[in-house]
């Protein structure tokens, strides 16, 4: 049984109410009595992207299990890089995509970030180096893709306009590679599930905030984003005969 820890949208912005929230779930999931084949923070990890924010987050996101975080559209690619992963002045701005390969699985975090846009589309290159990985993981191990930005609506309009484009091309590379088992995704700040290329499509819960629903009580155009909810994470498994479920959990105490 493989399992995996996704999180998403933790916003640090230097407060505590963004900071608290993030440090009880990595508490939590440290807490466990089992040792997860992987955390996944698929994105939004500084408010502002600015260089504290990354230092808080680098000492937040530390985990005694397998750890893999990708940038979202509030972040920017060479502060991620700086902050995240000690790179200096010379950082990169490319997109940052990431391969981790566990007992019996692959995860291939691909950076779905336009720089200086909210919305999300996958370079040229990161389709290409996606690409490689799959065909460099035998047929029989799983891969599971990962991403900041939904490549679907998910009828929640204020994330549809900002949700990942040009989704056609990563649906036909899909189509070349039957062990890609899954995508997996945030922005929303809700717990969804649906499909993409004929593949189970999950998205975490944001930690820093719920996003409200559009047949939800709303009391103006800004009350879509939802404070009073605690902060969840999901849980992926993968069995032995190679079935994905998924569950939700809520990390009480926080708000």
């Amino acid at each position: 049984m493989i399992v995996i820890a996704h999180l998403s949208d933790i916003h640090l912005d230097g407060g505590p109410r963004a900071a608290d929230r993030t440090r009880a779930v990595m508490e939590y999931l440290d807490a466990l009595p089992y040792d997860l084949d992987a955390v996944l923070v698929s994105g939004d990890i500084a408010d502002h992207a600015a260089p504290a924010e990354y230092e808080e987050a680098a000492e937040l996101l530390r985990s005694r299990h397998p750890l893999v975080v990708c940038p979202g559209n509030h972040d920017e690619r060479v502060a991620f890089r700086q902050g995240m992963s000690g790179e200096g002045a010379d950082a990169s701005a490319a997109p940052v995509d990431q391969v981790l390969r566990g007992d019996g699985f692959v995860l291939a975090v691909c950076d779905s970030s336009v720089p200086g846009e909210d919305h999300g589309l996958l370079e040229e290159s990161t389709l290409a180096w996606l690409d490689g990985v799959l065909s460099d993981t035998p047929r029989e191990t799983p891969v599971l893709v990962a991403f900041h930005h939904p490549p679907v609506p998910l009828h929640t309009p204020y994330v549809d306009g900002i949700r990942q484009f040009g989704e056609e091309r990563l649906a036909a590379l899909a189509e070349r590679h039957p062990h890609l088992s899954a995508f997996l995704c945030g922005h929303a700040h809700t717990a969804a599930a649906t499909t993409f290329a004929g593949r189970p499509l999950l998205v975490a819960p944001g930690v820093v905030s719920a996003l409200r629903l559009p047949w939800e009580i709303q009391t103006g155009p800004d009350h879509h984003v939802h404070l009073d909810e605690p902060p969840a994470v999901a849980f992926h498994v993968l069995g032995e005969d190679g079935r994905l479920t998924t569950h939700y959990r809520v990390v009480a105490g926080r708000r």
